[in-house]
């Protein structure tokens, strides 16, 4: 949204609160009326969730169901509980699959028998073979709704198939081609339209990309933006059809993963929900359990600073760039750690790269480190002494090629042991590299200074 669309939003927003305050549901749902439904989404992530649940109670009801598919996967889950058990179960009913088995992710188990009791047969079958699948994988991201064609079949009558199926399937706009419910080929809806209808599919066809139903959504929703395709054929183990991803989906999961992953490598638990809309209390749980894993970590560098005390006080000046050096080195760990999870996030790198990853990062760090060595000497030596510049100069340098090269193998070390990699956050990494620069720092005063 531009700035000026948010701020109609946000007064939007303010208007809305007060009405409900005042009893007046009728102007409430005037003020809702001119909105969009993106504008109505944002409304509701600003309102606290009571609030939220009476906005979405004045939408029309096919309104009211494009809100929902719309809302972050935690405002959906705190929705529902608050709406009564009819309302829900009637949006229930009303969703695609795979939105279903969003919303149940979102919701303790218990809830799901109830909810699945109120489809039809056909999509509880649907429903509930998606939530066999493991979680974090594709299979319960995919489509089971979709629309097929064979090698052998004609564009014209692929075309019955897509108008007989047009208001059931996730997408007609790609489809992929079977035999014996495996896949042996893709066919756009452009290649359709500019071909002749009396061609068989095998002539129209291209080579498909395909995902196994277990395989981890991020790395399915990867391939599918890499490659640039509306919808990504879903298999199994037999390489036989379940699904498909669509782009749509793929771009939903990427931006769920990136939040997380951007969220804990600030030492912070993802919110479920926007920050606005987010309560006080939840804000101070998703942070404080990091919090205290830091300040016991931090531990570690008064221990560093309590032994070398001796050096301190013979030397009183070392102390004033303490800050210098852990500050640059966390930094430095910081860099080299965004910069290896973002690529194996990309798929460009994996844990058995750690050599090639570990020697790159020596490199950046050691020429890093000459860079500001030089520039620390220089100006140190031409301001205090020249053999505290040299100790600044020769700390710098060993301190940036010790913080890249932990930064760039602790996400590397994450995934081989099937952690996060964000879990290995930027705060942590800055805190182990404060207690190894403060002892590297040390060993090298007292060797150039004597002391």
């Amino acid at each position: 949204m531009t700035p000026i669309q948010l701020q109609t939003v946000s007064d939007a927003a303010d208007d809305i609160r007060r009405l409900i305050a005042q009893g007046d549901l009728p102007g409430a749902s005037a003020r809702l009326t001119p909105l969009t439904v993106p504008e109505v989404v944002e409304l509701i992530d600003r309102l606290g969730i009571e609030d939220a649940a009476i906005v979405y109670r004045l939408l029309a009801k096919a309104r009211a169901l494009d809100v929902f598919e719309a809302l972050l996967p935690g405002t959906r889950g705190d929705l529902v509980r608050a709406l009564r058990r009819a309302e829900v179960t009637s949006l229930f009913a009303e969703m695609d699959p795979d939105d279903r088995v969003w919303l149940l992710d979102e919701l303790p188990a218990s809830v799901a028998p109830q909810l699945l009791r109120g489809l039809t047969r056909q999509e509880r079958e649907l429903t509930a073979g998606m939530l066999g699948y493991p979680q974090h994988s594709v299979g319960r991201r995919m489509s089971p709704e979709f629309v097929t064609t064979h090698p052998r079949l004609t564009v014209r009558e692929t075309f019955t198939r897509i108008r007989a199926a047009l208001h059931s399937a996730e997408t007609v706009y790609t489809l992929p081609v079977t035999d014996a419910r495996r896949v042996v080929g893709i066919v756009s809806l452009r290649d359709l339209m500019s071909a002749d209808e009396d061609a068989l599919i095998a002539d129209v066809m291209s080579e498909p990309h395909v995902a196994e139903v277990t395989e981890d959504a991020e790395i399915a929703a990867r391939r599918t933006t890499d490659y640039g395709l509306l919808a990504l054929p879903v298999v199994d183990g037999d390489q036989r059809l379940v699904g498909i991803l669509t782009i749509d989906d793929a771009a939903r999961i990427l931006k769920q993963e990136e939040s997380e992953d951007a969220a804990r490598q600030g030492g912070v638990e993802p919110l479920r929900r926007s920050y606005l809309s987010t309560p006080i209390r939840r804000l101070v749980r998703s942070r404080v359990v990091w919090l205290l894993v830091l300040a016991v970590g931090a531990t570690l560098t008064v221990q560093v600073l309590d032994a070398f005390e001796a050096t301190l006080a013979q030397m009183t000046v070392l102390a004033l760039f303490v800050p210098l050096l852990i500050g640059t080195g966390g930094n430095t760990g910081n860099q080299a750690a965004t910069t290896v999870t973002r690529s194996l996030a990309l798929g460009e790198i994996t844990p058995r790269d750690v050599r090639k990853v570990l020697s790159r990062e020596v490199r950046v760090g050691l020429s890093l480190g000459l860079l500001l060595g030089i520039l620390g000497f220089t100006l140190t030596g031409l301001i205090y002494d020249w053999h505290v510049g040299l100790v600044i100069g020769l700390t710098l340098t060993a301190v940036c090629t010790v913080a890249a090269s932990i930064g760039g193998i602790m996400p590397l070390a994450a995934r081989a042991i099937k952690v996060d990699p964000a879990v290995f956050s930027n705060p942590f990494i800055t805190t182990f590299v404060d207690a190894t620069g403060l002892i590297i720092y040390f060993l090298i005063a007292k060797a150039v200074l004597g002391i």
